[in-house]
């Protein structure tokens, strides 16, 4: 029971509550009304995430303790699209209790918020991913851009709408090193590499 009314299900091992389930008819389709019902349950005991499903849709939202209470979908897993059922089989092993008991939903949370594009979206401004696009169109177009003019397109690719059909990925390529005929020295051949670890975000296991 909460607040005068029964949640459908609260899943916990030893005590601890990971998460709870609303459950709705096969028949209905998930709606924004069944959603906060879901969110008001958890808010009011505490548990942080929630699992809206009608047995064939699963939707799994973080619950948000902010003014006011807020949720944010992390998993949507559709078993009559035929299609993705191999992700929809990845996607539940999530809820599996050896990934709950292990803090994988936790795990889940982060990567959730790592690639949120408002983040993402942060890291394109930082210097190193300036500078190696920078590189890369004075080398194909044989013209020196300043950083100011990388950033402003930046700016135009994270505000606006891009067709994904004209985008054309940029490879590096490798470098075929020489072998040092006269010493008789093999070198291998190695990729042109970069390194992103500067992007590596500060896990936060308390984010809510």
């Amino acid at each position: 029971m909460i607040k005068g009314t029964y949640a459908d299900y609260v899943v916990q091992t030893k005590g601890t509550r990971h998460f709870l389930v609303e459950v709705k008819s096969l028949s209905l389709t998930l709606t924004d009304k069944h959603l906060r019902q879901a969110v008001n349950y958890g808010a009011n005991e505490g548990i942080e995430w929630a699992l809206l499903t009608n047995g064939r849709c699963f939707d799994l939202y973080r619950i948000l303790f902010s003014k006011p209470i807020e949720s944010r979908k992390v998993l949507s897993i559709d078993l009559s699209n035929r299609d993705a059922l191999k992700d929809a089989v990845e996607n539940l092993q999530h809820l599996h209790r050896d990934s709950v008991t292990k803090k994988g939903l936790d795990v889940l949370w982060n990567k959730c918020v790592a690639l949120d594009p408002a983040n993402v979206s942060g890291l394109l401004s930082a210097p190193q991913v300036v500078n190696f696009i920078r590189r890369t169109l004075k080398k194909k177009f044989r013209t020196k851009f300043s950083p100011q003019e990388v950033m402003s397109s930046l700016k135009r690719v994270i505000q606006e709408a891009v067709s994904l059909d004209s985008v054309k990925t940029t490879r590096t390529r490798k470098k075929r090193l020489k072998r040092q005929e006269t010493s008789g020295v093999k070198t291998e051949d190695k990729a042109a590499t970069l390194d992103f670890s500067f992007m590596k975000l500060p896990v936060n296991k308390n984010n809510s």
